[in-house]
């Protein structure tokens, strides 16, 4: 999963970037509207957490702007004003979500999850394929019933393509949504992630290779 946070408190941005890197989610930071358009016009995001009081373009124009593209990310409000009139008022402008600040990390987390699953609603909660189940919420690995222990990339890497469902997800798309935007598009980092998943998983033909497309968990031979 990837997310867009746009937010001008330069601290409250690193700190949420910070937190949902430890849930293995890639976030990049915009410090205005502006910046927030070309971000979203560049890459694909699953979820864009949105301050409504932004220099420059207002939060407000943004979410309006966003809600043109009928492939949108999900939005989520982050704002200080947070009464019932407020909440109604983002709501109506086109926001999925609205949370008031301050917040726990741990709501502002369980939130993003549950709007990012609403761009996958064909998608059960807990993933599995192949012997593999994967709980996004609990962070919790099993194969074959045997917890296997990933680092946050891996089991970054590992959700996204449960979620492909048995289809091909190519590095590139691994690289922009498990990783963020100051990775290296040239790095083999994905490869090692790949490889490290395989040794972890003890089977390595679960996730197969398919040349010059990307990598799948597809069904068994």
């Amino acid at each position: 999963m990837r997310v867009l946070i746009v937010e001008d408190e330069e601290f409250l941005a690193d700190a949420i970037s910070a937190r949902l890197k430890m849930e293995a989610i890639a976030a990049d930071v915009a410090g205005d509207g502006e910046a927030a358009l070309e971000a979203v016009d560049v890459n694909d995001y699953d979820v864009v957490l949105l301050d409504r009081d932004l220099p420059g373009i207002h939060g407000d124009e943004v979410c309006q702007i966003l809600n043109q593209s009928p492939d949108r990310p999900a939005i989520m409000m982050l704002t200080a004003a947070g009464d019932l009139d407020d909440r109604v008022e983002g709501l109506g402008i086109g926001a999925d979500d609205y949370l008031a600040k301050p917040f726990e990390f741990a709501e502002l987390i369980a939130r993003v999850r549950a709007l990012s699953r609403r761009r996958f609603s064909a998608v059960p909660p807990v993933l599995s394929r192949r012997g593999i189940r994967l709980d996004p919420f609990r962070h919790e690995v099993t194969c074959d019933g045997r917890p296997v222990h990933l680092t946050r990339k891996e089991f970054a890497v590992l959700e996204l393509l449960l979620r492909a469902d048995g289809g091909v997800v190519s590095a590139e798309t691994l690289l922009e949504k498990a990783w963020d935007e100051n990775a290296n598009p040239f790095t083999h980092t994905v490869k090692v992630t790949i490889s490290n998943l395989r040794r972890k998983l003890v089977d390595p033909d679960i996730i197969t290779t398919i040349s010059g497309a990307g990598y799948a968990i597809a069904d068994e031979r």
